[in-house]
């Protein structure tokens, strides 16, 4: 394992708005995570969780402080080495933003398209391998309205790990489900996380 951790935050400050309505969301926030770690963010509506998450992601730019992420410092990075850090990094979101005209092994596919590196085939069967390791092995063929909310939320974490990235940022990722169904997925990050080594930054409304 790597001596330099995949995140490392030091007086990160970062603002909303101009003027009278500027408003600072991010407060000389300074942390770690070391490989391979899982690290729920918490706090209400507002208090900044998505905003530190897509900064990390290369999303968002850093206004002030240092961000490096996978090696690379992001502040004031150029657009190449912005892009270089997002493609080792899977990304979920609170809605799943599955395409609903593909089937749920097509839109998984569509995780590992962007490297170009594999022909139909293996990426059919990448695709259906992740899927059946997330428990959807039974809806591979199915769109997303024939699946249930936590059945489409397991879909986009399968989407996310399929390229087998260095790092899982997920934003509020079972914040629309019940809590019987956001264990499940939960367990699901949890268990692919360990067998792949992956580190993984989870923000939440919920501390439970």
């Amino acid at each position: 394992m790597s001596a330099t951790p995949p995140i490392a935050v030091e007086n990160l400050n970062h603002w909303f708005g101009k003027g009278p309505l500027r408003r600072q969301v991010l407060c000389d926030v300074t942390t770690s995570i070391p490989a391979g770690e899982i690290v729920i963010v918490t706090g209400p509506s507002g208090s900044g969780k998505t905003t530190m998450l897509t900064i990390v992601g290369a999303l968002r730019s850093a206004q002030e402080g240092s961000v490096r992420v996978l090696g690379r410092e992001l502040r004031g990075a150029k657009s190449g080495d912005l892009e270089a850090v997002r493609k080792r990094i899977g990304f979920t979101f609170q809605q799943h933003n599955l395409l609903a005209a593909l089937t749920a092994s097509q839109n998984v596919e569509l995780g590992l398209r962007v490297t170009g590196s594999f022909d139909r085939a293996e990426l059919r069967r990448r695709a259906n391998a992740m899927l059946e390791a997330v428990g959807l092995g039974a809806h591979l063929d199915k769109k997303p309205d024939q699946m249930s909310g936590g059945q489409r939320q397991r879909g986009a974490i399968a989407r996310a790990l399929v390229g087998e990235p260095a790092m899982l940022l997920a934003d509020e990722p079972t914040g629309t489900l019940d809590p019987k169904t956001a264990k499940i997925v939960h367990q699901n990050i949890k268990l692919l996380s360990k067998e792949n080594g992956i580190t993984v930054l989870i923000t939440s409304h919920f501390p439970e």
